[in-house]
């Protein structure tokens, strides 16, 4: 869910190589890795929600929750922006729970 550079950026740099392989490898959650088309996952490169989101405008409000819950759960940081971006998106999902 949330890209490998990105996690680097927001705190995996300073996590030790067997921290790293168990991230870029986690399946212990479902929301870790979502189905996604070859042209979106391309698309979506290393950006994080401020930068970009999944083309389907239906997909907006499980995309954040999910980001949000995998940057939680990894204990992985977000900048101002990235912060921002969420905040305003989650507030046209109505009735929406995240959950670790």
């Amino acid at each position: 869910m949330v890209p490998l550079t990105e996690a680097w950026d927001s705190g995996a740099s300073t996590r030790s190589a067997q921290e790293r392989q168990d991230y870029a490898n986690d399946i212990g959650d479902t929301r870790s890795l979502v189905a996604v088309s070859a042209w979106e996952n391309r698309s979506k490169a290393d950006q994080d929600p401020n930068q970009r989101l999944p083309t389907d405008p239906g997909a907006h409000c499980r995309y954040i929750g999910e980001w949000t819950v995998m940057k939680s759960r990894w204990g992985l940081s977000a900048d101002p922006s990235e912060v921002t971006a969420l905040t305003d998106l989650a507030d046209s999902c109505q009735d929406a729970r995240i959950t670790y």
